[in-house]
Order: C-alpha cells, then structure tokens, then sequence
C-alpha cells in the first residue's frame, strides 16, 4: 500500500493572477511543493498534481510530478479542496494508504518536518494529521461596533494568553479512506505544532507572495 503526495493546483487564481506559475526564488511556485515531496521518497512513493490548467500541467510534469487532469466542475472559486483530492485519488490505480496533501500557497516549509510528522502520525492511532502554530496574539470579536476580546482580558500581557493554535496549512496527512469519505481532517486527528515562521506563509496576494520572497532570500538563499 503506497503513500502519495497529492498537490491540487487550478490555474483561475483571483486575488494573484497565475499564481501557481509565478517565480519563488527562480522556482515556479508550484514546484516548491513537488520539490519538497521529492526530498521525502523514503515516504512518498508517488506525487500528483491535479489541476485545470495546461501551464501548471506542463511545470508538474517538468519537475517530475504525475498529472491528474481537473474538470472545470471542480475547479471553481468556492469549490472545497477535498473535491479535487477525492477526484485525484478516484484516478489512481494503484493502492493507496495514506494522503500526504501539499498546498502551493505554502511553499517553505523546515526540511524535516515530513519525517518528523509523519513519524508522529505513525506512532499513534489516528487517521490524520494536520499542521498547526501557536497563536500570540490578542484576538477579538467586533459587535455593535464594540471591541470584545476573545482570548484575552484587557491589561493582560501578551505571555499570560490563553494558549490558542491555528492550522497553518504546511501538510496534511490523512488514510485514503477517509478522503474517499470526503474528509481531509478527521474526529480522530491529531495536531502537530509548527513553530516556525515558514508557518507564517500562505500566498493569496502580492504581498503574501513578497513575504515569501523576502522569507526564501533571507533564510534559504543566504544560507545555502
């Protein structure tokens, strides 16, 4: 039974035209993510790009990536991630176990963190693993045009906040029975804590883009 590694890119992206094809570091943004999965096939034995569009096809399939072709139905601005990775898997001969999911928007990601999750995920009975970061900051809701705090008391440093996690969208893990469920994050899933400022990336403007690019200059170019 293989693990996968299934990629979902469309080509109509709104808020940044083209943004799957936009250069990270000289690198197509997409190919970041393939790129990632290639440098962990001690546990990924196969990796699939699905998407609409012939452009990201042809990058995929320049860096090595299998294709799986998305109609239009499933490509849609409100259309749920789980449609595209249900579709991918349902043309997959082969028998598969688990689903590593890698989204472009999230192109950096720490080097280890697959092997490490993954081994977390294995060495417990879940049957999905998801990234999260820890929050710190002061949260609150607006009602009636009033300020109400969510996680914190006014005057209360920022050290003594409740502790609150969000998911960062580095990788999910999840058995392939489940996505043919249509279900990507399970009841029984276990969160994995990513406190890295990769974490802090998830592209969906020019400036979300320009802070990657900032981030990739400074921490991988330079040093590598």
């Amino acid at each position: 039974m293989k693990t996968i590694a299934i990629i979902p890119a469309r080509g109509n992206s709104k808020r940044l035209p083209n943004k799957n094809l936009l250069l990270l570091g000289g690198i197509p943004l997409l190919a970041h993510s393939i790129l990632f999965a290639q440098r962990n096939l001690s546990i990924i034995d196969e990796i699939y790009v699905t998407t609409d569009n012939a452009a990201i096809k042809e990058v995929a399939l320049q860096y090595g990536a299998r294709v799986i072709d998305r109609p239009d139905s499933l490509s849609g601005d409100f259309e749920p991630t789980i449609s595209c990775v249900q579709h991918a898997l349902d043309g997959i001969s082969e028998a598969v176990e688990s689903v590593v999911l890698l989204q472009p928007s999230s192109p950096l990601r720490p080097e280890k963190l697959l092997q490490e999750a993954f081994q977390s995920y294995h060495s417990s009975d879940a049957d999905s693993l998801f990234t999260v970061t820890r929050n710190h900051q002061k949260l609150g809701k607006i009602e009636n045009n009033c300020f109400e705090p969510y996680n914190y008391t006014i005057g209360q440093r920022s050290q003594d906040l409740e502790t609150l996690y969000y998911e960062n969208g580095l990788l999910y893990v999840t058995k392939a029975n489940l996505i043919r469920e249509g279900i990507i994050v399970s009841e029984n899933s276990i969160p994995y804590e990513v406190n890295h400022i990769f974490a802090t990336v998830d592209i969906d403007t020019q400036d979300d883009f320009d802070y990657a690019a900032f981030l990739y200059q400074k921490l991988i170019t330079h040093n590598s």
